[in-house]
């Protein structure tokens, strides 16, 4: 008698779902190949979820939090919380593994931008994303990081939109690493705000 097979948790659908959109664009991207990287079949996944378009909409719902909760985890990584913010838009590189890569999440986002429902959570997960880099910034306020007169909701959006813009110029520019890249930007537009230290 074979063994009953493993039954496969929604979250493990999501996550083989997220890696199949790694290699995939939007219209490539098939419930057939999401179940082959899952370990089912496509009818199961539509007995389900009904169809990709609800399956994906699970997904991004369920990644509303994930920026956010992400940050929270660098800040028991990282002593400093400049260095949270550094190492944040280190891993947003990720995105930008390569410029086909970069090009593929720029066309999810294209749907997410385009189609109302994927557009709620991806305001979800952007207010999420500000709020985290608002605590970030006000408790590097308090630690002495960066200068008393910050504005931290002001500075928060302006690192929001320097990342944004970083991804996409060097996509462009392809000068180095994403990753160097994105911490480069982040450290110019942290620089004024920055304490100097006097060296005893």
């Amino acid at each position: 008698m074979s063994p009953r097979p493993r039954k496969v948790s929604d979250d493990e659908v999501f996550a083989a779902a997220y890696r199949a959109m790694t290699r995939l664009g939007p219209g490539e991207l098939t419930l057939a190949e999401i179940a082959t990287e899952a370990g089912l079949t496509a009818g199961a996944l539509v007995q389900r979820f009904g169809s990709k378009r609800e399956l994906l909409l699970q997904l991004s719902a369920g990644a509303a939090d994930g920026n956010a909760a992400f940050i929270r985890d660098l800040r028991g990584k990282h002593r400093s919380t400049i260095a949270v913010l550094r190492a944040y838009a280190e891993c947003l590189a990720d995105l930008a593994a390569s410029p086909a890569a970069l090009a593929r999440n720029l066309a999810y986002l294209q749907i997410d931008l385009t189609d109302d429902d994927f557009r709620k959570h991806l305001l979800a997960q952007a207010k999420a994303t500000r709020s985290a880099i608002v605590e970030l910034l006000t408790d590097a306020i308090r630690a002495g990081e960066l200068s008393r007169d910050t504005d931290p909701r002001a500075l928060a959006r302006t690192v929001e939109t320097a990342l944004s813009g970083s991804l996409l110029t060097w996509a462009i520019y392809r000068d180095g690493g994403a990753a160097a890249w994105l911490r480069g930007d982040v450290d110019a537009v942290l620089a004024p705000y920055l304490v100097k230290r006097r060296r005893r």
